[in-house]
């Protein structure tokens, strides 16, 4: 299998507010980089896309060290959360529902499909890949046209 090295943001303008995710790829001297604006989301919603997103443009399966600066996307999947909130038919605990589901389900799908290690680096630091995919996330914010964030209509 080919190994991978990802590099993941998302941000937002208020939040929530205007969003967008920023990706850098890389493989051997291959890189590709993807960004991508939305209307109204959150960062949260942002961070979880620029997985998928990334994930999704690969063309077979892999083996991938993923880098994010976002704890919520590293912990809840390194420390089995997200898959506990399936199992338990998308609750937190017995009383809290899960949120983002919609993205939660397709981030747990492709994990079926590619052999992913997910790292967290701090963001705004000296990782110039991450420091880049913040510079693309926040770029696509500007663009003048920007998508809806179907996902996240629905929780309004």
């Amino acid at each position: 299998m080919k190994t991978v090295e990802i590099y993941t943001d998302g941000a937002c303008s208020g939040n929530p507010g205007p969003g967008g995710y920023g990706i850098v790829m890389i493989y051997k001297n291959n890189r590709k980089e993807l960004s991508e604006g939305f209307k109204k989301t959150t960062n949260n919603r942002m961070e979880m896309l620029s997985v998928i997103v990334a994930l999704e443009n690969l063309k077979e399966s892999c083996n991938v060290n993923l880098f994010s600066d976002s704890k919520y996307v590293v912990d809840s999947i390194n420390k089995g959360w997200a898959q506990k909130w399936k199992k338990n038919n998308w609750m937190k605990n017995k009383k809290e529902k899960a949120i983002n589901v919609d993205l939660w389900d397709k981030i747990l799908d492709l994990l079926k499909l590619h052999n992913i290690t997910f790292n967290w680096v701090k963001g705004h630091d000296n990782n110039v890949e991450n420091n880049r995919c913040d510079l693309l996330a926040r770029e696509a914010i500007k663009k003048n046209v920007l998508k809806d964030d179907l996902g996240f209509i629905k929780y309004l």
